[in-house]
């Protein structure tokens, strides 16, 4: 695998990572009810897409981070990601 591909890839993951991060700190911290409970609620409530989109800000800083670090590639997995999750919650928005 080159290493342009193995940078985005890596950037990617970490992205993923960051909005995982995200939303778990966001369930905990404003949350009173227990992770299964809270998930439950946030699918009946038509909420995924907001959470979503909230759970993203962590990449905001990763992707400064990497710009920063001269590290472009992997910013580029970073915007990737991003923007499938702008386009999901888009998608969640309207079903």
């Amino acid at each position: 695998m080159g290493t342009i591909k193995k940078d985005i890839l890596i950037g990617a993951l970490i992205s993923l990572f960051a909005t995982a991060a995200g939303i778990f700190l966001y369930l905990e911290y404003f949350s009173k009810n227990n992770l299964n409970e809270t998930f439950r609620m946030i699918q009946e409530g038509g909420l995924l897409g907001k959470i979503l989109s909230l759970a993203a800000i962590p990449n905001l800083f990763v992707f400064f981070i990497f710009i920063r670090k001269k590290q472009d590639n992997r910013a580029k997995g970073v915007l990737f990601i991003t923007i499938l999750i702008a386009l999901t919650t888009l998608i969640l928005k309207f079903f």
